[in-house]
């Protein structure tokens, strides 16, 4: 039996049996497998059982459906390959133990090219985010020009209320003097 299992950080081996002809994925409750983050779309991808193939269908998604890195809106998923659809990680495996290790798009392997499915002593956690070298100031740290960020502040605000304060009360005594010595 095919299964789709989660390798992103916080879906850790949640894992999703493909049992019907066709399953829809997306972030909202009415999708037979939900997954319930920004970067999915609220329907994103259909999974079609052909046969031996499993069928992956983007249905017009945000942020994209990929195979191995490669964009797709449809295409076979072979058993070991890395599915992403927005930042979620996921990799078809079967039940039968072993891993496809054919090549992307060679076909089904034949039985002597099936290695068996290496067990992992914890589950590898793929990270995310941006990389230094992709931020636009060529991933160094910002130009601060001559400061350090931790000078004192001036208090320039405190000295002009100060000052009309000052002003204010001048003003009273001067009415004040005005009204009694008239």
């Amino acid at each position: 039996m095919a299964r789709l299992v989660l390798l992103s950080e916080g879906f850790n081996g949640r894992t999703y049996e493909l049992k019907v002809e066709k399953t829809t994925v997306g972030r909202v409750s009415d999708n037979a497998f939900e997954i319930p983050e920004a970067s999915v779309s609220s329907h994103h991808a259909e999974i079609i059982l052909r046969g031996n193939d499993v069928v992956i269908r983007d249905l017009g998604s945000t942020n994209g459906t990929f195979i191995n890195g490669e964009k797709i809106t449809e295409a076979v998923l072979k058993p070991g390959q890395a599915l992403r659809l927005g930042t979620i990680d996921l990799r078809l495996e079967t039940g039968d133990g072993f891993v496809d290790a054919a090549p992307a798009g060679a076909g089904a392997a034949p039985a002597a090219a099936r290695k068996p499915k290496q067990n992992l002593d914890q589950t590898v956690i793929i990270p995310q985010g941006v990389k230094l070298d992709e931020l636009g100031n060529a991933g160094g740290p910002p130009n601060l020009g001559n400061t350090t960020g931790f000078e004192k502040k001036t208090n320039r605000g405190g000295k002009i209320f100060a000052i009309a304060v000052i002003i204010a009360i001048v003003c009273l005594l001067g009415a004040l003097a005005w009204v009694l010595f008239k």
